[in-house]
């Protein structure tokens, strides 16, 4: 995913070059841009936004419940390992594209404070989401594997759900460290991942 990660760095310059020197991009401070361009900007918008919140919306809250408890544990987490960095890097990249295309329509300079609060939390929903698919996702697929080879060492992991993680636990301080280490970097990438949802949640409520 090295190639991705380069990938939205670079939207991400872009999409804050468009923020804050629109002209450089061709958009006219008086407002006085091409229809047809603006309609094609409120429609990239639309879309990458409603995209990236549908998304947020069943990942989070939806797909993954459903997942978990229905999927072997072994089975779940190394579908999540694969679905997750996909899942970050088009949220990420639907971000981008709302932000440039946000950032040009409503110039910085010229915007007013609900304009400049709704770019804002667009830029915050990026940052978090990267955050997750560079920094949170790859160590908790780590954690995750080293955690996986623990429980099979312990003959557990392909059940449902964590009854039985839990019980051999307390008997196994390795697997208990374990636990608590993955525990924290998955909490953190939820809290980012809860974060970026809240923050298009809000952006919505200004469109």
């Amino acid at each position: 995913m090295a190639w991705m990660t380069r990938f939205l760095t670079a939207v991400a310059f872009l999409a804050i070059g468009v923020i804050f020197s629109p002209e450089t991009f061709g958009s006219k401070s008086d407002g006085q841009n091409s229809p047809v361009l603006v309609t094609g900007l409120k429609l990239a918008h639309l879309l990458c936004f409603s995209t990236a919140w549908g998304a947020a919306l069943w990942v989070t809250f939806i797909g993954g419940i459903i997942m978990f408890k229905n999927l072997p544990r072994h089975q779940f987490g190394n579908l999540q390992s694969k679905m997750f960095p996909a899942y970050f890097s088009m949220v990420g990249v639907c971000c981008a594209v709302a932000v440039g295309s946000f950032g040009y329509l409503h110039p910085w300079k010229t915007s007013g404070s609900t304009e400049k609060y709704q770019l804002g939390f667009l830029l915050a929903a990026f940052t978090f989401n990267l955050s997750n698919l560079i920094i949170f996702t790859p160590m908790t697929i780590e954690m995750m594997k080293q955690r996986h080879k623990i429980e099979r060492e312990a003959n557990i992991g392909e059940e449902v759900g964590w009854t039985k993680n839990q019980q051999v636990a307390k008997k196994n301080p390795k697997l208990a460290a374990m636990n608590k280490k993955f525990g924290m970097i998955h909490g953190l990438s939820s809290l980012a991942n809860i974060f970026a949802f809240g923050s298009l949640a809000v952006h919505s409520c200004g469109t």
